[in-house]
């Protein structure tokens, strides 16, 4: 019982270990898409301003330009980065539920 359950660790672990140090390049195809599919909607979640009509039009177009800018250039790099982490983060969870079903199993057993 005591090799299995170390097993079940150890499987945990490399899991969890190839997960957590792969970048989003290096990861499973599925996972890579699941990045990018949260990454994309959260840029398409960008909010939208309204302006009243006291605001000048160069204003509104300054506010435009900047906010372009960030959503098309600073924004997707950091957005992927967390996305990144946060999809890692529900893998991670995936494997410890089945870590834990594995233990439990495991522990029934006997």
């Amino acid at each position: 019982m005591k090799k299995k359950l170390k097993d079940a660790l150890h499987r945990y672990k490399v899991e969890a270990f190839k997960m957590t140090h792969h970048t989003t390049d290096e990861q499973d195809a599925d996972v890579a898409r699941e990045i990018l599919d949260h990454t994309g909607e959260a840029l398409q979640n960008a909010y939208h301003f309204h302006f009243d009509e006291k605001t000048s039009p160069h204003r509104v177009e300054t506010f435009q330009m900047i906010k372009s800018v960030m959503l098309e250039t600073i924004l997707p790099p950091v957005l992927e980065k967390v996305m990144l982490r946060v999809t890692v983060l529900e893998h991670q969870n995936q494997e410890l539920v089945k870590l834990l079903d594995e233990l439990m199993e495991i522990l029934s057993e006997d």
